[in-house]
């Protein structure tokens, strides 16, 4: 992977297990257990995404096997409940599906799951065509980088730019993905700045900060 921000792209499985809009019930959970995922894309006219069919959803489903709402009684139901009598992908997916494209950043689609309470987001293209699948362990995939890479971003990223004049001064630690910056700046303001970028850096789990400023006196003479 390179450097901050990292993509979407970057930690997406591509070519996911998807199923079309008429895959019946049956199908739709033997594709789940032969692939060990959870949701499936389903898919139309080309590979569009149009929705996303879970197990929560063939759990509803289950849950009315001895009394399938008639269609007057779905009326009355909540959305999730409305679709438990379906028997295809199509019936009981979730639509529109929430999707992401593959050059929004690892914290935006972060952000999107998080709002709309989902574990996994389609890729999809500009036409809306699937392209991958995310899912929030992928996202968590860039606090996997190395100690050694998390280092010289953080060095290039953050001493490099706001210590351009005594970076030689500054010593830059990570282990386990806590960073430590050790050494002596001209002046505290900007410390809280050097903590607050390293902390942006994609994979850093956190920071301690140990800059100090160089200690001025007036000149007796």
């Amino acid at each position: 992977m390179h450097g901050s921000p990292h993509t979407v792209g970057d930690v997406m499985t591509r070519n996911p297990v998807a199923v079309g809009r008429d895959a019946p019930f049956r199908d739709v959970v033997t594709l789940m257990d032969r692939w060990k995922v959870s949701a499936l894309p389903v898919l139309e006219g080309g590979g569009r995404v149009i929705g996303v069919v879970s197990e929560a959803d063939l759990l509803s489903r289950e849950g009315f096997r001895d009394r399938d709402p008639d269609r007057f009684a779905a009326r009355e139901l909540p959305a999730g409940l409305a679709r438990a009598g379906g028997a295809t992908a199509g019936e009981l997916m979730n639509a529109p599906a929430v999707t992401v494209h593959a050059d929004a950043t690892v914290a935006e689609a972060a952000r999107a799951m998080a709002r709309r309470g989902v574990k996994r987001l389609p890729v999809v293209d500009g036409a809306g065509v699937l392209r991958g699948i995310v899912s929030r362990a992928d996202l968590l995939k860039v606090f996997l980088r190395a100690d050694e890479e998390l280092t010289e971003e953080v060095r290039r990223e953050v001493v490099d730019r706001l210590f351009p004049l005594s970076a030689d001064h500054i010593r830059v630690e990570v282990t386990e993905g806590v960073v430590t910056l050790t050494g002596w700046i001209d002046s505290p303001e900007p410390a809280p700045v050097a903590e607050r970028l390293a902390r942006a850096v994609e994979g850093v789990v956190d920071v301690r900060c140990r800059l100090c400023p160089v200690a001025v006196h007036d000149d007796p003479h």
